[in-house]
């Protein structure tokens, strides 16, 4: 296997702003275990609720996770629903898959990766603090030959479009 990438917690200034933007006057909790894989054949990297949450049909979340990745050149992280929340529960990206490009590590908010959900079915969902909720799963990505992209990357999410 080609080791491509290392997750590392962001700063506490950084989550502690972050998370009092998600969920203002909340208590920041500990943060939750760095993401892994849960057995040598998975592909994907779970990512741990820092806090406990229900979602009723049709609520949705944004959840901090407290952590970013460095990610080789060549490479982008792809962040879905735990496989089983998505079946039993149809939870969702509420972007659909979450793309983490290689340069989102030195964007202003220390590339901290948030990972926002919404319950699609039909019957409540609730996820313990420390409960795998999300994964991540890198991958190669190539470029068409008369790729001429030369622009830097200055703020976080969704900032490449401004």
């Amino acid at each position: 296997m080609t080791r491509v990438a290392r997750f590392l917690p962001v700063s506490e200034g950084q989550l502690r702003a972050d998370w009092q933007d998600a969920f203002p006057g909340a208590a920041l909790p500990e943060r939750p275990d760095s993401p892994r894989r849960a057995t040598a054949g998975s592909a994907g990297y779970d990512f741990f609720s820092p806090l406990a949450f229900h979602l009723e049909p049709g609520q949705s979340i944004r959840v901090p996770t407290g952590y970013r990745a460095r990610i080789a050149a060549g490479w982008v992280l792809m962040l879905f629903p735990r496989s089983g929340l998505g079946f039993k529960y149809r939870l969702q990206l509420n972007n659909t898959v979450g793309i983490v490009d290689a340069d989102y590590f030195g964007a202003r908010n220390e590339g901290h990766i948030f990972i926002k959900l919404t319950n699609a079915g039909d019957k409540p969902l609730s996820v313990g603090a420390g409960e795998a909720f999300a994964q991540g799963v890198f991958v190669p990505f190539g470029l068409t030959e008369d790729d001429a992209a030369g622009g830097e990357r200055l703020g976080g999410f969704g900032s490449t479009d401004r």
